[in-house]
């Protein structure tokens, strides 16, 4: 009983938190392929965010400024931010932007 009652309350948290803790490899890399590509998004006056990475391995974003708002950003996101993290991070599933 006090096995399902763990199990539980493990769900319970991750549904509170639904990503890696920030102390994890993966964050670090993530960020370097990140900081490669953001000269490129600033040079446009815009930028993003890390938000966190999922389980999964996905990796969840917060475009901002002229990327927040930039009707090209869908394309920036994947054709740019998306490729240069998964050639620098291989085991990224995909990378999302969130509000």
């Amino acid at each position: 009983m006090q096995e399902q009652s763990e199990i539980v309350q493990n769900e319970a948290t991750m549904a509170q938190d639904p990503y890696l803790d920030k102390t994890d490899a993966i964050y670090a890399k993530v960020q370097e392929a990140l900081d490669m590509v953001r000269p490129y998004l600033q040079s446009d006056g815009g930028d993003a965010e890390l938000i966190g990475i999922r389980a999964d391995k996905s990796v969840d974003l917060r475009l901002v400024g002229a990327c927040g708002s930039c009707p090209m950003s869908t394309m920036t996101l994947r054709a740019g931010v998306e490729q240069a993290i998964k050639r620098a991070v291989p085991e990224v599933t995909r990378v999302e932007a969130i509000a």
